[in-house]
């Protein structure tokens, strides 16, 4: 495995050349589970310097409505790429995409509910995630953001109880999610550059950076040239195939503010 190179060490000319800005929310954007006026504060200067920015968060699809509509954000991929949304501020009109239909997703949420309660009683300590009630796809499992942190081993149980019963499983830095579809982070950002934009993602990637902090966000880190983890990605550096390219100083939204500030001088 290649060790992520400091943050510094991003060509000026790579820098200078990101039109969009691709990030994990959780502990990449937020700091001790809080969006900070730093990090808001970086997105609206983003926003204003031309560099749109895209979350691509395991959150739910409630939270992606919310998102897409009040934040100086170009849309929002959601549930881990299940889902994107994005608002179009001129017609007030929110454009909505799933990778499932609605018959899939109804089927999909009832064997989802039946594995709740499997992992519920296997796994002592964990809970359903507090945001569970407003997800259309898939299942967060929390093992840290609202119970006690669980250990690795639990952690690693509930992911294999995801994969006993034929989901996917990917795991966060406060949840394991699980779900019954062929998607990932990545391919749904395919999906909505090619809806929004019609652009190839293979085409236009070197214009893109992607900043995350966890397992679930390996797919991006592999595929982005400039991939950018937070510093508290280090812990789980052992658990992702592909490492991020660079990695910041500051962790959480300190990083995320660091990476912003880069893009921004470099305009």
């Amino acid at each position: 495995m290649v060790a992520p190179r400091p943050l510094s060490e991003m060509p000026l000319p790579a820098r200078r050349g990101v039109q969009f800005l691709l990030t994990d929310i959780d502990d990449t954007l937020t700091s001790h589970g809080r969006l900070e006026a730093a990090a808001y504060g970086a997105l609206e200067r983003l926003d204003a310097a031309g560099i749109q920015v895209v979350p691509i968060t395991g959150r739910p699809a409630g939270w992606c409505d919310m998102i897409a509509r009040f934040w100086p954000v170009a849309g929002i991929v959601g549930e881990n790429g299940a889902l994107y949304m994005r608002y179009d501020r001129t017609a007030k009109k929110m454009h909505r995409r799933f990778w499932l239909s609605d018959a899939e997703r109804s089927e999909a949420r009832r064997k989802l509910a039946d594995l709740a309660q499997v992992i519920l009683r296997e796994v002592p300590g964990c809970a359903l995630a507090s945001d569970q009630q407003y997800r259309e796809c898939d299942l967060a499992v929390d093992f840290c953001e609202d119970v006690p942190p669980l250990p690795r081993a639990s952690i690693e149980r509930i992911q294999a109880l995801f994969e006993a019963h034929g989901a996917t499983a990917k795991v966060s830095s406060i949840h394991v999610n699980g779900w019954f579809g062929d998607w990932d982070k990545l391919s749904m950002t395919r999906q909505f550059f090619r809806d929004c934009y019609g652009l190839d993602l293979d085409a236009a990637r070197d214009s893109m950076a992607f900043s995350g902090d966890s397992p679930n966000d390996a797919p991006m880190f592999g595929y982005f040239p400039l991939s950018v983890g937070v510093a508290n990605v280090q812990p789980f550096l052992d658990r992702i195939a592909a490492p991020p390219a660079y990695i910041t100083r500051g962790e959480g939204g300190t990083g995320f503010v660091e990476l912003a500030e880069l893009l921004l001088a470099a305009r």
